[in-house]
């Protein structure tokens, strides 16, 4: 039989939206259209795919080991296509580029609007994942190029650094230590720590720096983004370690808080890019990478 990449995308969808109506606008088709076809192909490869229940549509064993299969195939058949177009036009195109958490919200308002200038027929598509999701999805092939925080472990992946971000303290506004105009790691001695939730490298990164003096961890709080931690030391929970770019500007002026730097040299975070060696997309990665070590700091 011919099989369809139409279909296996069809057949993907399904699985990822567990739904036919969304699987069917994802795909920007009709329900019975993709119904129909999924069907088709269940008759065509001679063993049922989908079990479907009202208000339930799983996977058959079947069915699972065929979508992890058809993954492939369709990542395979968009590195073709997306190959064909880099050849064409190096700069131009879709370029699938996620950052951390901690990163992006204080980088792209920086580079945004250069990057328009600099590469305008570059289509950017922006995520944001926390570094092990970020590495799983770039080795299959679901992302382009990864800007996070150096070294990382990833086979079959190439690392460029971008920049070096020194951290700084955020304190409550009327802390002792908010009278200084530059501290000491050592100064953080037997203060309260308010970190990260588990799986934000920054949070590794604080407790590695501020470890080494008794810092201590607050074990009854865990933050899910920078802003709730900034929240929280407005608040006289405890201190934070911020990188410098989230504390520039309107982020570094946060009713309650004082932001102070560490004396030089400043314990700080490489930040970086990473794209697999086998990419198409190395022309449009050196690029992007160019305007980010020019206008990140």
């Amino acid at each position: 039989m011919d099989l369809k990449l139409k279909d296996l995308r069809y057949l993907v969808a399904v699985a990822d939206e567990r739904h036919f109506g969304r699987a069917a606008a994802h795909c920007f088709v009709s329900q019975p259209t993709l119904s129909a076809q999924l069907k088709k192909l269940e008759q065509d490869l001679g063993v049922q795919l989908i079990e479907r229940a009202p208000n339930n549509v799983t996977l058959t064993p079947a069915g699972q080991e065929i979508v992890t299969r058809a993954r492939r195939i369709l990542e395979a058949s968009d590195e073709v296509v997306t190959l064909a177009r880099s050849h064409r036009d190096p700069l131009a195109g879709k370029l699938r580029v996620a950052l951390l958490p901690t990163i992006g919200p204080y980088l792209l308002p920086r580079v945004a609007s250069v990057l328009r200038r600099a590469l305008p027929r570059l289509e950017l598509h922006l995520y944001e994942y926390q570094t092990a999701p970020m590495l799983e999805k770039l080795q299959a092939g679901q992302l382009d190029v990864g800007v996070l925080a150096l070294p990382v472990e990833a086979p079959g992946c190439e690392a460029r650094e971008l920049y070096s971000e020194p951290f700084t303290v955020a304190l409550p506004q009327h802390h002792a230590l908010a009278a200084r105009k530059t501290l000491r790691v050592a100064d953080l001695r037997d203060e309260t720590l308010l970190l990260l939730e588990d799986g934000h490298c920054l949070r590794d990164q604080a407790l590695e720096i501020c470890s080494r003096v008794g810092a201590k961890d607050s074990q009854d709080f865990r933050a899910t983004s920078l802003e709730t931690l900034r929240h929280m030391v407005a608040t006289g929970a405890g201190v934070t370690l911020l990188p410098e770019l989230a504390s520039r500007g309107a982020w570094g002026s946060a009713r309650g808080v004082a932001v102070r730097p560490f004396a030089k040299p400043a314990p700080a975070r490489h930040v970086g890019a990473l794209w697999r060696k086998s990419t198409a997309r190395q022309a449009a990665i050196d690029a992007l990478c160019k305007v980010i070590v020019e206008h990140a700091l």
